[in-house]
């Protein structure tokens, strides 16, 4: 009998354009809150010729995680992804839970789309079992890509303190290094639902990247892009152009832009596309308390693992890298049934 978290639930015919390939796709597993630009994030990577979707952990921070869960089943099957979902931490490691960010990405995380209830369920590990069993199985082949805030992470780490040596490599949508924060003007929203995990996973000393504020909000998506998307992908372009209008809505309102930074995805393909962006390796500190809290900044003299830290980026590159690779993918054909059917 398979693994759980390897049971699956649809047909994934994406996978039939990496036959034939030199290189063999990245697998990734993403950790994440969907939310509409963790959306995007989910729909480039089940598209991509350069990834092997192999999961989807499910957090806290733009919805609640039983929402999060719920989406994450439906972009798999909306993106005909053979994956298994894992149900994360429902709260962080020691503060209170701050309220979801209805206001960003709606009620339901897709802007004003109404979501089907999707046909599978979620597999019956913990999003940490999760990520501790898929590296366990696989050492040194699995990325985890974190877009949402790191409890699940770090809940990993201490089930399993091996994972260090048997993930690939951590990449960190979350933080940054010099422009500041997005919730408060210190803290970026990832790391600020839960500072401690971020703490934790700052130090545990794996290969960690992180794609921050520095360069998601040097790329600026418009309304018309997403309208030309849906026109080429009517599957997965017009339902991101469609949840997109409620994130333009918030951009414009509260942030004062004609058009939305592409912060989720950037992180993605910085796991495939790395020459795209320019680092710097440093360590990095978490603030834990007062008005810094969840700040990160560079350790200075206190000693820590380094972190390498995405601050310049192709923003032109990146772009047009994440609307080519939604508009070429083919339209997925789903298994009906269920997970583990």
């Amino acid at each position: 009998m398979a693994s759980p978290w390897r049971r699956t639930f649809t047909v994934n015919i994406l996978d039939f354009r990496h036959f034939g390939s030199a290189m063999p796709p990245r697998k990734l597993i993403i950790d994440t809150d969907p939310g509409i630009d963790d959306a995007m994030a989910i729909l480039f990577a089940a598209a991509s010729p350069d990834i092997h979707l192999v999961g989807l952990t499910t957090i806290f921070g733009n919805v609640t995680t039983a929402t999060a869960t719920r989406n994450a089943l439906f972009l798999a099957e909306r993106a005909g992804a053979c994956i298994p979902v894992s149900h994360g931490a429902d709260a962080p490691l020691a503060i209170d839970p701050h309220p979801v960010a209805d206001f960003v990405h709606g009620r339901e995380g897709f802007g004003t789309v109404s979501v089907s209830p999707p046909r599978g369920a979620a597999s019956p590990l913990s999003a940490a079992r999760h990520l501790v069993e898929a590296c366990r199985a696989d050492p040194g082949a699995v990325t985890l890509c974190a877009i949402g805030p790191l409890t699940n992470l770090a809940l990993a780490l201490e089930l399993d303190p091996g994972i260090r040596d048997t993930v690939a490599d951590v990449i960190v949508m979350g933080g940054s290094i010099r422009a500041g924060g997005n919730v408060t003007p210190h803290a970026e929203a990832n790391i600020w639902h839960d500072p401690h995990a971020a703490a934790r996973v700052f130090q545990a000393g794996w290969p960690l990247t992180m794609v921050g504020l520095d360069v998601t909000e040097k790329i600026l998506c418009h309304r018309a892009e997403f309208a030309a998307l849906a026109g080429r992908a009517s599957n997965l372009g017009g339902f991101l152009d469609e949840a997109a209008q409620f994130y333009f809505d918030y951009y414009e309102r509260d942030v004062g832009l004609t058009g939305c930074h592409l912060h989720d995805p950037t992180a993605i393909i910085a796991a495939i596309r790395p020459d795209l962006f320019d680092f710097e390796t440093m360590p990095v500190d978490v603030g834990l308390d007062g008005e810094r809290i969840a700040e990160t900044r560079p350790a200075g003299e206190k000693a820590g693992p380094n972190t390498r830290c995405a601050l310049g980026v192709d923003a032109g590159a990146v772009k047009n890298l994440f609307f080519e690779t939604i508009a070429e993918a083919p339209t997925p054909r789903t298994l009906a049934g269920s997970a583990g059917a």
